[in-house]
Protein backbone atom coordinates (compact mmCIF):
# COMPACT_ATOMS: atom_id res chain seq x y z
CA UNK A 1 0.00 0.00 0.00
CA UNK A 2 1.81 3.20 -1.39
CA UNK A 3 0.91 6.11 0.65
CA UNK A 4 2.57 10.38 0.75
CA UNK A 5 2.79 11.25 4.36
CA UNK A 6 1.97 15.36 4.57
CA UNK A 7 4.73 17.01 6.25
CA UNK A 8 2.06 17.46 9.79
CA UNK A 9 1.61 13.88 9.66
CA UNK A 10 4.64 12.90 9.95
CA UNK A 11 6.13 15.05 12.21
CA UNK A 12 3.57 14.44 15.28
CA UNK A 13 4.26 10.16 14.58
CA UNK A 14 8.47 10.92 15.23
CA UNK A 15 8.01 11.04 19.14
CA UNK A 16 7.24 7.85 20.56
CA UNK A 17 5.59 10.05 23.39
CA UNK A 18 3.12 10.76 20.75
CA UNK A 19 -0.37 9.08 20.11
CA UNK A 20 0.58 9.20 16.32
CA UNK A 21 3.98 7.23 17.05
CA UNK A 22 2.08 3.84 15.37
CA UNK A 23 2.75 5.94 11.67
CA UNK A 24 6.44 5.99 12.30
CA UNK A 25 6.12 2.57 13.90
CA UNK A 26 4.50 0.75 10.56
CA UNK A 27 6.52 2.43 8.52
CA UNK A 28 9.90 1.11 10.11
CA UNK A 29 8.12 -2.40 10.19
CA UNK A 30 7.01 -1.56 6.79
CA UNK A 31 3.35 -1.76 7.01
CA UNK A 32 2.97 0.24 3.98
CA UNK A 33 5.09 2.07 1.16
CA UNK A 34 5.94 5.98 1.74
CA UNK A 35 6.59 8.04 -1.48
CA UNK A 36 8.50 11.20 -1.37
CA UNK A 37 10.23 13.66 -3.49
CA UNK A 38 13.30 15.54 -2.58
CA UNK A 39 11.69 18.57 -1.64
CA UNK A 40 9.19 16.61 0.63
CA UNK A 41 12.11 15.38 2.64
CA UNK A 42 13.88 18.62 2.68
CA UNK A 43 10.42 20.06 4.15
CA UNK A 44 10.22 16.89 6.42
CA UNK A 45 13.93 17.76 7.76
CA UNK A 46 13.15 21.35 8.24
CA UNK A 47 9.74 21.25 10.28
CA UNK A 48 11.14 18.34 12.60
CA UNK A 49 13.83 20.39 13.02
CA UNK A 50 11.88 23.49 14.24
CA UNK A 51 9.46 21.41 16.25
CA UNK A 52 11.51 18.49 18.18
CA UNK A 53 15.57 19.08 17.00
CA UNK A 54 18.10 19.04 14.44
CA UNK A 55 19.21 15.08 15.92
CA UNK A 56 16.22 13.85 15.76
CA UNK A 57 15.14 15.72 12.17
CA UNK A 58 19.01 14.15 10.75
CA UNK A 59 17.90 10.83 12.41
CA UNK A 60 14.64 10.71 10.68
CA UNK A 61 16.10 11.76 7.34
CA UNK A 62 18.64 9.22 7.43
CA UNK A 63 16.39 6.20 8.62
CA UNK A 64 13.86 7.49 5.51
CA UNK A 65 16.46 7.57 3.26
CA UNK A 66 17.66 3.79 4.35
CA UNK A 67 14.13 2.49 4.36
CA UNK A 68 13.35 0.03 1.34
CA UNK A 69 9.51 0.73 1.55
CA UNK A 70 10.39 4.69 1.13
CA UNK A 71 10.49 5.03 -2.27
CA UNK A 72 12.27 8.36 -3.94
CA UNK A 73 9.66 10.20 -6.67
CA UNK A 74 10.18 12.50 -9.50
CA UNK A 75 7.33 14.24 -10.53
CA UNK A 76 7.37 15.67 -13.72
CA UNK A 77 4.58 17.74 -13.97
CA UNK A 78 3.43 20.62 -11.72
CA UNK A 79 -0.68 19.95 -11.30
CA UNK A 80 -1.05 23.19 -9.26
CA UNK A 81 -4.08 21.44 -7.41
CA UNK A 82 -3.96 23.39 -4.24
CA UNK A 83 -4.47 27.34 -4.45
CA UNK A 84 -4.91 27.61 -0.70
CA UNK A 85 -1.69 27.04 0.08
CA UNK A 86 0.65 26.44 -2.83
CA UNK A 87 3.43 24.86 -0.76
CA UNK A 88 1.30 21.20 -0.22
CA UNK A 89 0.94 20.78 -4.29
CA UNK A 90 4.35 18.86 -3.95
CA UNK A 91 2.28 16.26 -1.95
CA UNK A 92 -0.15 15.95 -4.59
CA UNK A 93 2.06 15.67 -7.38
CA UNK A 94 4.17 13.11 -5.12
CA UNK A 95 0.84 10.97 -4.80
CA UNK A 96 -0.19 11.07 -8.80
CA UNK A 97 3.43 10.54 -9.84
CA UNK A 98 3.74 7.42 -7.64
CA UNK A 99 0.24 6.12 -7.87
CA UNK A 100 -0.40 6.23 -4.36
CA UNK A 101 -3.41 4.94 -3.16
CA UNK A 102 -3.70 7.19 -0.30
CA UNK A 103 -2.46 10.90 0.89
CA UNK A 104 -2.56 11.23 4.32
CA UNK A 105 -3.21 14.24 6.40
CA UNK A 106 -4.74 16.40 8.61
CA UNK A 107 -4.69 19.69 6.79
CA UNK A 108 -7.78 20.93 5.58
CA UNK A 109 -6.13 22.91 2.78
CA UNK A 110 -6.24 19.37 0.91
CA UNK A 111 -9.82 19.28 0.82
CA UNK A 112 -9.90 20.56 -2.40
CA UNK A 113 -8.32 17.44 -4.16
CA UNK A 114 -11.56 15.69 -3.06
CA UNK A 115 -13.83 17.48 -5.50
CA UNK A 116 -11.74 16.46 -8.56
CA UNK A 117 -12.18 13.70 -10.38
CA UNK A 118 -8.45 14.09 -12.75
CA UNK A 119 -6.54 13.84 -11.16
CA UNK A 120 -7.66 11.43 -8.56
CA UNK A 121 -5.84 11.99 -5.42
CA UNK A 122 -7.67 9.79 -2.33
CA UNK A 123 -6.92 12.10 0.87
CA UNK A 124 -7.80 10.80 4.11
CA UNK A 125 -6.61 11.99 7.93
CA UNK A 126 -4.23 9.76 10.19
CA UNK A 127 -6.88 8.28 11.76
CA UNK A 128 -8.55 6.89 8.58
CA UNK A 129 -5.63 5.82 7.72
CA UNK A 130 -5.13 3.70 11.04
CA UNK A 131 -8.27 1.98 10.49
CA UNK A 132 -7.04 0.76 7.23
CA UNK A 133 -3.93 -0.76 8.32
CA UNK A 134 -5.78 -2.31 11.07
CA UNK A 135 -8.02 -4.02 8.48
CA UNK A 136 -4.95 -4.86 6.28
CA UNK A 137 -3.78 -6.84 9.26
CA UNK A 138 -6.43 -8.76 10.17
CA UNK A 139 -7.06 -10.08 6.73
Amino acid sequence: MRVVLDTNALLVSVSEYSKYHWLYQSLIRNDYELAITNEILSEYEEKISEKLNVITAESVVRTLVELENVLPIVPYYKFQLIANDADDNKFADCAIASNAIYLVTNDKDFNILKTLDFPKVNVISVEEFKEILLKAKNH
